[in-house]
């Protein structure tokens, strides 16, 4: 009987084993992938699925790989802010904002999306609701209440309220509404909201009962610098300190070591998840600036990064206009000024068919090495080396105000010839040149 009972233990472990390898495998293309955020309501005059649907042949002619739609749930109409309320502030998990469209609409979008070879993940909301969602009726008991029975307000966020996760139905729901957006609409993950204001073991509950379904790609919205748990359960989660480290860099000329220092920290994380780097996003543009209001002239060099460091680059819609001084309205209609020149579309598209197809830029793979290299200016140039196997990406970036740096890479790994991504010249690193940078230049090298 022990003997039975030990090979039904052992079987069901290889069986669980062989379903984590199928969608571990299933979901591969998430360490070549970069993400493309999707302001609906800002993208077109339409503010439609229909409307955003007829930019899906420019986007994958850039080169862009998943597409990640801001919430498209109805947006809750009590206590909302502005004329229209934030997407952030749901009125019901499973229907779709008619603002937007139908349901239908939002199919076909993404069947026409699969068709193209994109992969299409949703925002998630699942920390608070407006408060006039469907649930403050049917199931008030899933919400937390102040002291006077009345629904807490999220912390600074007036027209948002918080679920309680204490309640075990409450979870089973949200598990539940998940599900119906895999099922009926075949999307291929979730962008998580908030993922830290909510328990980590929720998503440790979550995220195998939903991939029954299918295999899904998570992206978390985290520091795992700040919330190493968390990196456990999401494919990839937000460099937030990053973000704003590279800010305080620029605008206090801190030294250069404060990044590298940071990097070393990412790096010491290890595979087990992957970093999203971005300069800008729906929160950073709406209330902290365009990445040229916060970056200046380093706001290119640290897109290159963003695209050719371990893990995966996220862009936000509009940015290959660029926006420079932009900065779109979040609860009112405010459409991305789109003039028929999409001035930085060929830098994108350059860096994110390097991204694809090199598999020195493998994000979170174990195979695929990132190593800082010394060079002359080490307080000015960020320089490393991305290597997998024969396949290597040299990126060298002047992160300072210096015209015309006569910069040496004095690193041994470096050997051999390398084509520049940009210029299309070659360059023989066994020669020790001497390359001459202008001021916050990037230079992108492939063997």
């Amino acid at each position: 009987m022990k003997k039975l009972i030990l090979s039904a233990i052992l079987g069901f472990t290889l069986i669980s084993c062989g379903i984590q390898q199928n969608s571990t495998k299933m979901t591969d293309w998430k360490h070549t992938t970069n993400i493309y955020e999707v302001n609906v309501r800002q993208y077109t005059k339409e503010g439609t699925f229909i409307a955003f649907q007829k930019e899906l042949p420019r986007l994958q002619k850039m080169g862009v790989k998943t597409l990640w739609f801001m919430p498209i749930t109805p947006i809750a109409q009590k206590e909302k802010k502005g004329s229209l309320g934030s997407p952030y502030a749901a009125q019901d998990y499973t229907s779709i904002n008619p603002e937007f469209g139908t349901l239908d609409d939002f199919k076909n979008l993404v069947n026409e999306s699969h068709k193209m070879g994109f992969k299409v993940i949703i925002d998630w909301v699942a920390n608070h609701t407006g408060w006039d969602h469907v649930w403050t009726k049917s199931h008030p008991e899933y919400y937390i209440h102040d002291a006077d029975g009345s629904f807490h307000r999220a912390s600074g966020m007036d027209d948002i309220i918080e679920l309680d996760y204490k309640n075990p139905e409450m979870r089973l729901a949200m598990i539940d509404a998940m599900k119906y957006w895999v099922k009926e609409t075949n999307i291929d993950g979730f962008r998580c909201d908030l993922a830290s204001w909510v328990e980590v073991d929720f998503w440790q509950q979550a995220r195998p009962e939903v991939e029954k379904i299918k295999p899904l790609f998570f992206l978390g919205e985290f520091d795992e610098l700040e919330n190493p748990d968390y990196g456990k359960v999401f494919d990839a989660s937000y460099s937030w300190t990053w973000m704003h480290k590279t800010e305080d860099f620029y605008k206090k000329k801190l030294p250069l070591s404060t990044l590298t220092d940071l990097l070393a920290k990412y790096s010491a994380i290890g595979d087990g998840s992957m970093r999203a780097w971005f300069t800008t996003n729906h929160d950073e543009n709406s209330w902290n600036g365009t990445e040229y209001e916060k970056y200046g002239e380093m706001a290119k060099p640290l897109a290159v990064f963003s695209a050719t460091w371990d893990g995966v680059p996220l862009m936000y819609s509009g940015q290959e206009l660029p926006m420079l001084n932009k900065r779109l309205e979040f609860f009112e209609k405010d459409p991305i000024p789109w003039n028929g020149s999409y001035k930085l579309e060929e830098f994108y598209k350059k860096l994110y068919e390097l991204k694809s197809k090199n598999p020195a830029l493998k994000g979170g793979d174990a195979n695929a090495t990132t190593k800082i290299l010394q060079t002359n200016a080490p307080d000015k140039v960020l320089a490393y080396l991305r290597k997998n196997g024969n396949d290597e990406v040299l990126v060298i970036l002047n992160l300072s105000e210096t015209q015309h740096l006569k910069l040496q890479i004095l690193d041994d790994t470096v050997k051999g010839k390398y084509k520049s991504l940009f210029s299309g010249l070659t360059t023989n690193f066994d020669e020790k040149p001497t390359i001459e940078m202008y001021k916050w230049e990037h230079l992108v090298f492939e063997k």
